[in-house]
């Protein structure tokens, strides 16, 4: 991880060719969005929401499943690239006060809620404007490997890779280089994000966690080595179509 100082620290505004290079990853296409596809469960003429939508690429993807996405970006060249093809409008997440209620069948989001100030706000805006049994889904980078000073330790007598697991159970922040700049991530631990959910009204339904591809594993034998180390995480959520029972005293 990089030292905040190191980096000229920004907001999305300035990403854009970082960010296209980023997605341009051959880990981008080999883990992020097969992850993304195991748990993404599309039905056919609904109405989500894209968040953090970027140059449009995962709303490719839920279009060909004839799902029609909806994208939402704060960045202006990214948005207008995606717009091209799919609709987007421009604003700064996670606040949704721009939707109605309950006027889509749900959202998701792809490596940027890491990038959102209030995990809380986050579920309580996507489930107000989500319509009952509309679904959530979450793909980050899992809490354990963004952790603040975390990260991977070998051992000097046999060679092992062990991680070191820094700051999880607290929540902070850290500085990522992205080009000649560095990025913000907000780490919550696993804990803190579901509770947030189960505040919201969200039900969770399936979670993931993956290391690295095989493909990955294959040319690089360092990273073939984070086999086991949780790397990703997607997450879905449903919303119920009518309020619960009452809990039991």
């Amino acid at each position: 991880m990089s030292a905040p100082g190191r980096h000229e620290r920004t907001g999305w505004i300035d990403l854009t060719g970082w960010w296209l290079s980023e997605a341009d990853d051959p880990a981008y296409r080999e883990e992020v969005i097969p992850l993304f596809l195991k748990v993404f469960r599309p039905v056919r003429d609904h109405v989500l929401l894209d968040l953090g939508c970027g140059d449009g690429r995962i709303q490719d993807l839920v279009a060909a499943r004839g799902v029609k996405a909806i994208g939402v970006d704060i960045n202006l060249e990214l948005a207008g690239i995606a717009a091209r093809r799919h609709p987007v409008f421009l604003h700064r997440l996670p606040d949704l006060a721009c939707v109605r209620d309950a006027a889509v069948d749900g959202a998701y989001v792809v490596l940027a809620l890491e990038h959102f100030e209030g995990s809380q706000r986050f579920f309580s805006e996507t489930a107000r404007v989500t319509r009952g049994g509309g679904a959530l889904t979450v793909v980050i980078n899992h809490p354990v490997y963004m952790a603040p000073r975390s990260g991977p330790v070998i051992d000097q007598t046999d060679g092992e890779l062990l991680w070191r697991f820094g700051r999880y159970l607290s929540r902070g922040n850290s500085f990522e280089p992205a080009g000649d700049q560095a990025i913000e991530f907000r780490h919550r631990p696993v804990g803190v994000l579901l509770t947030a959910a189960a505040g919201a009204g969200w039900h969770l339904e399936e979670i993931r966690e993956e290391g690295v591809a095989a493909e990955t594993a294959a040319r690089d034998d360092l990273a073939a080595l984070h086999g086991d180390i949780p790397r990703l995480m997607a997450i879905r959520w449903r919303r119920r179509s009518r309020p619960g029972p009452p809990p039991k005293r």
